[in-house]
């Protein structure tokens, strides 16, 4: 069953609440099972709560209140992952933000990707998986003005040799690029048999989800109250840095494009507005509020 919450609150709580024109959210952490090929995946749902409470109350101008979340359980097959994926996308608003974490496995010709869905296994991960062209395509066609994808992913060593364009072939690399869906995140490679140093797991520490998370909550101190995505990317870089130094294991970052309508509220601005303002206790409790806590309908 795919949780849904008008706000940012618990995910499968279901909410009427939401206005047209507003965000909507669709973060899917797909858990591959217990098949340890797909071990990569094993946090995915985490990351995927954590971007779910990270991300509506830092929507600039809309805040919790307009944002729809849609939160996909990690256990979800393909078809429920992309039914509610096509539902978000059908509502009239200003923006579609959808997040994939877990693991990519690629098609037996090595051309197509899908993320690996839950009870799969080597022979059929591909078949049962969520394809990224069909994720690409609904967003392509959304009913919203503008669309970004997020990203925390991890692919074992054949699939990331076809991602990092090592195999000579740019056919898979090449679909990590549309022009009407801006990507935003890390793919990294998944070792196997690897020892003494821990992999970075999509939704785990060292993850973008994590690292977002963690900026979003803290903001970028210096910079305005209002933030395009790539004016968050060299913060979000400098978190990711030390995980791959810890790991050994570099990813691949994919860099949100300047421009665009999206604006993310900068925390640490607020705070420091506030802080300079000669206002009534009342007046700061209440801005304070606003823009470091949820909703009070959400919990």
């Amino acid at each position: 069953m795919v949780g849904t919450a008008g706000t940012a609150g618990t995910p499968g709580t279901a909410s009427a609440a939401g206005t047209s024109g507003g965000i909507d959210l669709v973060l899917i952490g797909a858990n591959g099972g217990p098949e340890k090929t797909f071990a990569g995946s094993a946090l995915a749902g985490q990351g995927a709560a954590e971007l779910a409470r990270a991300l509506p109350g830092v929507c600039f101008d809309s805040g919790s209140r307009n944002c729809r979340v849609t939160v996909v359980p990690p256990e979800a097959d393909a078809n429920t992952m992309l039914t509610a994926l096509r539902t978000a996308a059908r509502q009239r608003g200003r923006w579609l933000i959808v997040a994939l974490l877990g693991q990519l496995v690629a098609d037996p010709r090595g051309r197509r990707l899908a993320l690996v869905a839950a009870g799969s296994t080597t022979e059929n991960a591909y078949r049962r998986g969520l394809a990224w062209d069909w994720v690409v395509s609904t967003m392509v066609h959304a009913a919203q003005e503008e669309t970004l994808l997020l990203v925390d992913l991890v692919a074992r060593p054949d699939t990331w040799a076809l991602l990092d364009g090592r195999t000579g072939d740019q056919g898979v690399a090449e679909l990590l690029s549309h022009s009407r869906v801006p990507l935003w995140g890390r793919i990294g490679p998944h070792p196997v048999g690897r020892r003494g140093r821990s992999a970075i797991l999509p939704g785990g520490e060292g993850s973008f989800s994590w690292a977002l998370g963690r900026v979003l909550d803290r903001g970028v101190p210096t910079a305005p109250a209002a933030l395009a995505p790539a004016d968050f990317q060299p913060a979000v870089a400098a978190e990711l840095s030390w995980g791959e130094l810890a790991s050994g294991i570099e990813g691949r970052l994919l860099v949100p494009p300047s421009g665009g309508r999206l604006l993310l509220r900068n925390r640490a601005a607020v705070r420091g507005a506030l802080a300079g303002l000669s206002v009534s206790e009342e007046l700061l409790a209440v801005l304070w509020r606003e823009s470091t806590t949820p909703d009070p309908g959400s919990d």
